[in-house]
């Protein structure tokens, strides 16, 4: 090639030293229309909007006015917002109530202040600008003491500080480690603490980003491959309010049917009917519960979509109305790549309809996967979207309400392990490339999916699992972390991922319990499973070619200990469903990291093996082999161990003992955790709902109970129950006032109130009436038991 004039092409010249990052230099002038601020610069135009007194949003662009095109993922609209403005020489000053917008003219240079006048984001010797690559990019000063967390589904430790991360949906079968670094969600969130005081970013942009948190010590950058760069900055002050304002602007999870929260079996595959039967029948016979079974892709007639393999599964109709009857729902797989097929349905209306992604000159783009060469819908297209969805009336005929998407990255069988970047999609007439779009393919489809299973169910909460997503998927969906590995380092990894994921914005997210691929052991299983009793999402999975992991795998001891916690998962029920509400409310997770409620505590930083649900419930995994005892942290407060009642003190590491049957778990006194019954699903109604108490020496408590039908949307008309108990603490009695909200009635007619850590005669009041020894009170040893009505 050197002996023709490619030899001299411009492409081989080496990048001009000097010159890779443009700046967006000094302002030129500045206009207001409306409520959008526009600045045109040396080298770029910048929008700044106020969508709340606490949250801003910036957009750049470096060639033309900004378009302030959206995500999918946004979901608000700017609220009329009163800003002052304040000029000078140097400055333009935006304020409102809650933000501060300091903007020097020369350079052009962003800094953002809460209302307290404490900095949150500062730029100082670089901004904004773009590369030769036309790659959008935004530097910010880094604090000494800043904290990172969030970003979606990321390996490693939980503060992300020292880290650089790539957000591009991928398919990673093999194993994830601290290096693995684009999985399969793309969340382009995260929340920044320093000095206890926390404030949010999310970069909403859907082309290949990078967030640098590494290359520099007192800089820090996101950057996109493409678009423009646009940003929202939220105030905080506190992590939860953070994750209220995130998720004011991509959405929040609606409450999940409650068998979602159940315990899930899955295996890739179970082959056949009889094996399914089989399993069933196993939990049943020996009283182990269960709420879901899943159909992985062996279900299908040569995995074609919305298929039966009527040789495996001879009556599907049949099979699932047995397995509803006997309480346990049925979850089969979907993937996103359709047969090429001129005698398959699907594919004949995909092409006739043309729903599936073209190249710009028209020519329908195919890829291999599980069905061989296949076609793909193009989900950016809300009429496809609308097709796809009324195809699932396919399962919800048979009543199936709930759908696993895998391989919605979209996962392809090439060396790029995806669709080709130049495909085009038809977003609604906005023609737009894959490079721009495949971030949001997997969410789209998620879309799709949930919003058909929804229209098709009659009323009844649809239930979405999903590989793939971009911000905002907890609108459609649960969050597993993928093809983890049956390692004692992935279980170690597990508790960070899902608590980031909850950071950014996923409140039903989990790992596969007891490892996808390789070979679990027995410990290993048990270890496992009682993490899993307490992420949000419970779901035993394993591979194709792997050493069974069902609960009786491992001889009578282990079945033993794991049956212990899958039935301990039930009879907290109760109180994970109430955090779901309260997720559902405020977008804050219901599996947390001890910083978003200590967040002045310097030892919750990094704290990456512990994690709190709800409020005040402390649980710390085993994760290491042959290992009966562990540190635990435990913040400010007194501490009550689960299993012992014995109290601790906070604001200390403790050594704890913690046998192969024992999960650490420690309750904060002056606390309330509701609990249920042991039963085989969350079909069966619940008959002995039990609030406990366990008490402070002072103060109050205050705890608001939940409940619906936890199956259908009737909650939203006010079909529900809000049981809120105010408790005051005095040396010598405990003062309750208890009063409902909504028009649910519960299954229970009665209930418990159990009040531990009682060594001595205290008055109990309970709405004003002194409760006195009878037949509805109980003392065994130091808990208090009394029966109230509903």
């Amino acid at each position: 090639m050197q002996d023709t004039s490619f030899a001299i092409h411009p492409g081989n010249k080496k990048s001009i030293v000097g010159v890779p990052y443009h700046d967006i230099g000094d302002l030129n002038h500045f206009t207001q229309l409306d409520h959008t601020f526009s600045f045109v610069c040396e080298q770029g135009f910048v929008n700044i909007i106020f969508y709340r007194e606490e949250i801003a949003r910036v957009v750049m662009n470096p060639f033309s006015p900004p378009t302030m095109e959206s995500s999918f993922a946004l979901v608000a609209e700017p609220e009329n917002v009163d800003i002052v403005v304040v000029e000078s020489e140097q400055m333009i000053v935006l304020n409102s109530s809650k933000l501060s917008i300091n903007i020097s003219r020369s350079p052009f240079r962003i800094a953002v202040y809460d209302k307290d006048k404490n900095l949150l984001v500062q730029e100082t010797n670089r901004g904004m600008g773009y590369n030769e690559k036309k790659e959008v990019i935004c530097y910010k000063d880094m604090e000494k003491d800043d904290h990172f967390y969030g970003f979606g589904e990321k390996t490693s430790f939980l503060d992300k500080r020292g880290e650089k991360m790539t957000m591009w949906n991928s398919d990673v079968y093999a194993p994830h480690n601290p290096e693995t670094n684009a999985l399969y969600e793309s969340i382009p969130f995260f929340m920044t603490m320093r000095g206890g005081n926390a404030h949010g970013i999310f970069f909403d942009n859907t082309f290949k980003t990078v967030f640098d948190m590494k290359s520099e010590t007192e800089v820090y950058s996101f950057s996109a491959g493409g678009g423009e760069l646009d940003y929202f900055v939220m105030a905080g002050p506190s992590p939860k309010d953070v994750l209220t304002q995130y998720t004011t602007l991509t959405g929040r999870m609606q409450i999940p049917p409650k068998w979602a929260l159940g315990y899930h079996q899955s295996r890739y595959s179970y082959e056949t009917e009889a094996e399914v039967r089989e399993l069933v029948q196993t939990f049943i016979d020996k009283e182990i519960p269960v709420d879901a079974i899943y159909l992985d892709i062996h279900y299908m007639d040569g995995y074609r979509v919305f298929t039966f393999d009527r040789d495996r599964f001879p009556n599907p109709d049949k099979l699932i109305k047995d397995l509803i009857e006997a309480g346990i729902h049925v979850v089969p797989i979907v993937d996103p790549g359709v047969k090429e097929d001129p005698e398959y349905s699907i594919y004949q209306e995909g092409i006739y309809d043309d729903h599936f992604c073209k190249y710009i000159d028209g020519e329908i783009y195919h890829g291999d996967v599980w069905p061989g060469n296949s076609a793909f819908p193009d989900f950016t297209n809300s009429e496809v979207r609308k097709w796809w969805g009324e195809k699932h009336k396919f399962y919800t005929d048979l009543g199936i309400e709930g759908i696993w998407n895998d391989m919605n990255e979209p996962a392809v069988f090439n060396k790029t392990k995806t669709m080709d970047v130049k495909v085009m999609h038809n977003q609604d007439g906005k023609f737009k490339t894959h490079r721009e779009m495949h971030n949001l393919y997997g969410f789209y489809m998620g879309e799709a999916t949930y919003n058909g299973m929804k229209k098709l169910i009659n009323g009844k909460r649809p239930f979405l699992l999903t590989r793939a997503g971009y911000a905002g998927v907890q609108r459609y969906g649960a969050v597993w972390t993928g093809d983890n590995r049956s390692f004692w380092e992935h279980l170690q990894m597990a508790i960070p991922m899902c608590m980031n994921l909850g950071i950014s914005g996923v409140p039903l997210t989990g790992p596969d319990v007891g490892g996808f691929a390789h070979d679990t052991t027995g410990e290993l299983l048990a270890r496992w499973t009682q993490f899993g009793a307490f992420t949000p999402y419970f779901r035993n999975h394993s591979a194709i070619d792997v050493v069974r992991q069902e609960p009786w795998s491992f001889g009578e001891e282990i079945e033993s200990i794991v049956k212990k916690y899958i039935q301990l998962r039930y009879v907290w029920m109760p109180h994970i469903y109430t955090l779901f509400h309260e997720a559902s409310q405020t977008g804050v997770p219901v599996m947390r990291p001890l910083l978003m409620e200590y967040p002045e505590d310097v030892h919750t930083v990094n704290l990456s093996d512990q994690f709190l649900i709800g409020k005040n419930v402390l649980v710390a995994p085993i994760t290491k082999p042959s290992t009966f005892h562990r540190v635990v942290y435990l913040p400010e407060g007194k501490w009550v161990n689960y299993w012992t009642g014995e109290v601790k003190e906070g604001s200390q590491h403790i050594l704890v003992e913690a046998d192969l049957e024992t999960l650490p778990i420690f309750i904060k006194a002056g606390s309330f955790v509701a609990q249920g019954s042991v039963k085989q699903s969350t079909e069966q109604p619940e008959d002995d709902l039990q609030i406990h108490l366990y008490p402070a020496t002072e103060g109050e408590a205050n705890y608001v109970l939940y409940e619906d039908d936890g199956k259908t949307f009737s909650y939203e008309q006010g079909d529900y129950l809000e049981k809120h108990i105010r408790c005051e603490f005095k040396e010598d009695k405990i003062k309750f006032t208890i009063k409902n909200q909504g028009n649910y009635q519960p299954e229970w007619k009665d209930w418990t109130l159990m009040i531990h850590g009682i060594d001595q005669e205290k008055v109990i009041m309970v709405n004003g009436k002194l409760i006195s020894s009878g037949s509805h009170i109980n003392k065994v040893e130091n808990t208090l038991s009394i029966k109230l009505e509903v």
